[in-house]
């Protein structure tokens, strides 16, 4: 009975109604001792959001190569500008379900290969247009064109049609179905965008239907943005000003947080988070998802078009020594495929792949090949890639494979060296699906393979099953499908996938967040701009 009161009474006090003198007295009426009454008012103040305040975001991601343009976002920066200043038709909640998000409601039909989207009403663009049902074709039209160079167009190629029914409703064609689409909707490069004449004119324009107006914009230095007085989401978007900055230097970032100069990082390096964590005026955050570090081999380059040097080099990695000298213990040894035991049809029947120089050496034998394998690295990739490149060397040197690490300047390296060079370091975010995570990198239709790995009886096998595990309604075929497709991946592919990482991040402790924190992509899903507020 006490609960129950003081929890309306402590709901007043969060929306207003009442003040904290008055809840005090309550809760000590109620039979509270005072100093429990005073640490609870302190308690649901914290957690009331409060508007107002300018945030400051500290973040290894960035490059001067950025543009506004969410078809070529290819970083954590990108992310985190196209989820304050857009909105897509879903999202993935700070509890890591998909929700509804310009869309009001979804429905599908014929065996999932029709979506119906209904839009919210009242939704207005920075520039003042209405969103319309023309918007989201055109935006998912952008994407999917015949020449679009698009990230994300390798998501869209199951789309048949995209029409209207009325201003509100849009209505999705699938060649075949699809019961993971709604997902795909909420991909950070499909960020709705105005439409002029059926068509999008400029997809670098700062305009959407988010949080926060740009200000002004620097590629790979700066965004300022201030709040959107007319957003359409009740409780978000709290502060007045929020402030990007890119600090790719980890020392800088570490420096920038504890010296107070900005109020959140991500990618803390697990070496200082002791360090961190002893600051008084400072909160350490860590989730678990689905983030991963890999190392991807481009089949279509010598030497990595040979399987057995693939092979090699996959045995030639102490992936645990990874995790404890690299993560420090912050995560986990990846086994060369992008899914891990937290998504659905995770194949625990893949065979181990750990570091055996006897199988390493006689798969190099094999190979023929001599000499050094260059392997580009930079720190930009991720914290401590560098040193998990000089591990790989010295455990493949045991092997008899010679690395010779290139490394390469952080500024440009996504646009310079990734999905470029023929073998370098990478990070990925993970994606909710094995469909998303397949097309966002390991299909043969998106710009984003950066293995190459697109033909050959192995590659065109996994291509098709994907296809049929996409449409699949049977749970057990499905699950038979995706562990094939894993096996296949794993075996043949050129993913070096060397561990999988929490996020990390530090915040000031006069920043807060809901009790739930989205662990899809770093900081809440790269959406705190509009979900953090100050205490």
């Amino acid at each position: 009975m006490r609960d129950t009161y003081l929890k309306k009474q402590a709901r007043w006090l969060s929306e207003g109604q009442i003040d904290r003198r008055q809840f005090i007295k309550t809760a000590i009426a109620a039979g509270l001792a005072v100093p429990s009454a005073l640490t609870l008012a302190t308690d649901v103040l914290a957690a009331t959001p409060k508007k107002g305040g300018k945030l400051r975001y500290g973040s290894s991601y960035g490059s001067t190569t950025d543009a506004l343009d969410p078809g070529t976002a290819e970083n954590g920066m990108s992310q985190a500008i196209n989820y304050a200043r857009g909105n897509h038709l879903t999202e993935i909640g700070n509890d890591g379900k998909l929700i509804p998000e310009l869309a009001q409601a979804l429905e599908p039909s014929n065996g999932a290969k029709t979506w119906v989207f209904d839009l919210r009403k009242g939704v207005e663009f920075h520039n003042g247009k209405s969103l319309t049902a023309d918007d989201v074709i055109a935006t998912f039209n952008y994407h999917r064109d015949e020449n679009s160079k698009s990230a994300a167009k390798g998501l869209l190629g199951s789309i048949k049609e995209i029409k209207k029914d009325g201003d509100s409703r849009v209505i999705f064609e699938l060649e075949s179905g699809d019961a993971d689409f709604p997902y795909i909707a909420s991909d950070y490069h499909i960020m709705i965008l105005p439409s002029v004449d059926g068509v999008i004119e400029d997809a670098n324009s700062a305009v959407g239907t988010g949080g926060y107006i740009i200000e002004s914009y620097e590629a790979g230095v700066r965004t300022l943005m201030k709040r959107n007085p007319n957003y359409f989401k009740e409780g978000r978007a709290h502060f007045d000003e929020v402030e990007l900055i890119t600090l790719a230097d980890t020392t800088a970032r570490q420096n920038a947080i504890m010296n107070g100069d900005v109020d959140l990082i991500d990618n803390v390096d697990p070496k200082t988070v002791a360090l961190l964590g002893r600051v008084p005026t400072l909160e350490i955050l860590k989730t678990t998802g689905t983030q991963h570090y890999t190392f991807p081999m481009r089949v279509n380059s010598a030497p990595f078009d040979n399987y057995d040097l693939r092979m090699a080099l996959k045995f030639a990695i102490k992936r645990q020594e990874l995790v404890d000298k690299i993560l420090l213990g912050h995560g986990e040894a990846g086994n060369d495929v992008p899914i891990n035991a937290s998504m659905p049809y995770f194949n625990t029947e893949l065979p181990v792949h750990e570091f055996d120089a006897e199988k390493a050496a006689e798969h190099y034998k094999k190979s023929g090949h001599s000499g050094a394998i260059q392997l580009s690295v930079s720190d930009a990739a991720f914290p401590g890639a560098v040193d998990a490149a000089q591990l790989i060397a010295a455990s493949a040197k045991e092997a008899g494979i010679e690395i010779e690490l290139v490394r390469e300047p952080s500024d440009g390296y996504w646009s310079n060296v990734w999905n470029k060079k023929p073998w370098c370091a990478c990070y990925w975010n993970g994606r909710p699906t094995q469909d998303w995570m397949y097309k966002s990198a390991y299909t043969n239709d998106t710009e984003w393979n950066d293995t190459a790995w697109k033909t050959g009886e192995s590659a065109d096998r996994f291509n098709e099953l994907v296809v049929m595990a996409r449409s699949e309604t049977d749970d057990d075929k499905r699950k038979d499908q995706y562990w094939e497709a894993q096996k296949l991946l794993q075996d043949d592919g050129g993913v070096i996938v060397g561990m999988w990482a929490s996020f990390i991040h530090a915040h000031s402790k006069e920043l807060t967040h809901d009790e739930n924190v989205a662990a899809n992509l770093q900081a809440d899903g790269a959406k705190f701009a509009e979900r953090w507020w100050f205490a």
